[in-house]
């Protein structure tokens, strides 16, 4: 991150900095917007300090996504050579972005030969519906943070074998 502000006036204060890892991994942008930079003039090249901001943060698969944070805190991972500098002319565009509306496609028709299996086995079991069976292609998102505690909860559960 220094190395882009130490070519700045004033370090880059005011401008936005995002993520080159969070440009691939959102929909919608998330961004830093400084309001302070404490460089650390005795390193070499002015590459390392520290800094403050205001993050924005809107992922829709998180809960907490959506927000602008109310004040500045210390941004982490500053030491990361991922950092992109939003230019001045695109800030106004990065910051307005609004997604493309997502496909409502919540489920389509099985193949035909799975389709031909399901209604045979309805068949079997005495079920005379006649509702087309439908398969479910709507993504269940899991936070990050779920998944490792589970698979915990697994070990835990099974033992260790005798």
């Amino acid at each position: 991150l220094f190395q882009l502000l130490g070519r700045l006036p004033l370090f880059g204060m005011g401008r936005l900095v995002t993520r080159k890892s969070w440009l691939w991994q959102h929909d919608e942008p998330c961004y830093w917007r400084l309001t302070r930079v404490q460089p650390d003039y005795t390193a070499q090249n002015l590459d390392h300090g520290r800094a403050w901001g205001i993050l924005t943060f809107k992922d829709t698969s998180f809960p907490s996504s959506g927000k602008t944070e109310s004040e500045a805190r210390e941004m982490e991972h500053v030491m990361y050579h991922d950092w992109r500098l939003v230019p001045k002319h695109e800030e106004e565009a990065f910051t307005a972005f609004t997604p493309a509306p997502e496909d409502s496609l919540a489920s389509v028709p099985y193949p035909p030969l799975l389709r031909a299996m399901i209604l045979a086995e309805r068949q079997k079991n005495g079920d005379t519906s006649t509702e087309e069976p439908m398969l479910n292609v709507q993504r269940t998102r899991m936070e990050p943070w779920d998944y490792p505690a589970k698979q915990e909860d697994k070990g835990r559960a099974k033992g260790t074998p005798v």
